[in-house]
């Protein structure tokens, strides 16, 4: 049995949860699909699948196995095209993690566009504010808006667009609390924090003229920062929030920026991934694309807000 047309089966079956399907993939009867998956399992002593009349599905071994072995073939596939000189088109399941608020009409826009250009490329998209674990939950690549001093060292981070972050409020609130004339107006202030996003309650500014660390109280803490966009257009206090994701609230007045035009210096967007080695066309091709896309937004809204 050819052990790498069963690996190549064996993917199949596990992203397409189904042998019939994984056997007219490559061409072959879903007995004989089933037998190269009886062969791999036979060679590594366990069981990678589990199946019923209905369902199919990975085992816990199996999901290990399929993480390993789909970069393993994305590599030999890069390999080969390389050695024939031909284009590596980018295909197969992008597994892609990133934050809460790319829940929004602009990134969702992206995603069809690059579906479009890349058509053998499927998502799999967890947006969450927790801290995954790029290996273990078998991701792909992690966009993540942080600052270079949160960055996990055992990680690849590509920096891609700086992403300004501002601190917002209603205007309910700041009328009730006051609106602060200057950096120095801000310290101890309660914030609204999003957990893992910045460093402590210790936030650089780009002030006027030279760089100020204010020193915020924590009001309220919440891994998400669509909830904190929410608490802040209630009037709970200040968050310090991307522009991307607040731009529509203070056109339309929802929110309010505090001390407009000075925002927390060294927050980027971050491309990261668990390897340079096994970079599959279908990562390094979104990766550029999205980069490409947030540095066009970021020059339309800088665009926008020279315009009188």
């Amino acid at each position: 049995m050819d052990t790498l047309l069963s690996l190549r089966v064996f993917c199949s079956v596990a992203e397409l949860k189904s042998f019939t399907a994984a056997a007219d993939r490559h061409d072959m009867s879903p007995t004989m699909a089933s037998k190269h998956i009886r062969a791999l399992e036979s060679r590594l002593g366990t069981r990678l699948l589990n199946r019923t009349s209905r369902h199919v599905s990975m085992t816990e071994t199996g999901a290990l196995y399929f993480n390993q072995a789909k970069q393993t073939l994305e590599a030999l596939d890069e390999v080969e095209a390389a050695v024939g000189n031909t284009t590596v088109v980018p295909r197969g399941t992008l597994r892609l993690a990133a934050p809460l608020w790319f829940d929004n009409r602009r990134f969702s826009a992206m995603l069809v566009e690059f579906g479009s250009l890349y058509p053998e490329v499927q998502f799999d998209i967890e947006l969450t504010g927790r801290n995954v674990n790029l290996v273990e939950e078998g991701f792909d690549l992690l966009l993540r808006a942080t600052v270079p001093s949160a960055l996990d060292p055992g990680l690849i981070a590509r920096p891609l667009v700086d992403m300004p972050f501002h601190l917002v409020a209603s205007s309910a609130y700041l009328d009730r609390a006051g609106r602060p004339a200057t950096l120095a107006d801000l310290d101890g202030r309660e914030l609204l924090l999003c957990k893992g996003m910045h460093v402590g309650t210790a936030v650089p500014f780009d002030g006027p003229g030279e760089r100020e660390v204010v020193k915020f109280q924590v009001g309220f803490e919440s891994g998400s920062e669509s909830l904190l966009r929410l608490v802040a257009q209630e009037g709970l206090g200040m968050a310090l929030l991307p522009d991307l994701m607040i731009e529509d609230d203070v056109a339309t007045g929802r929110l309010e920026k505090v001390l407009p035009g000075i925002a927390q210096i060294g927050t980027r967007i971050y491309a990261i991934y668990p390897s340079r080695k096994f970079l599959s066309a279908k990562v390094r091709s979104f990766i550029d694309f999205f980069n490409a896309k947030v540095q066009q937004l970021n020059r339309e809204r800088e665009a926008r807000l020279r315009t009188p």
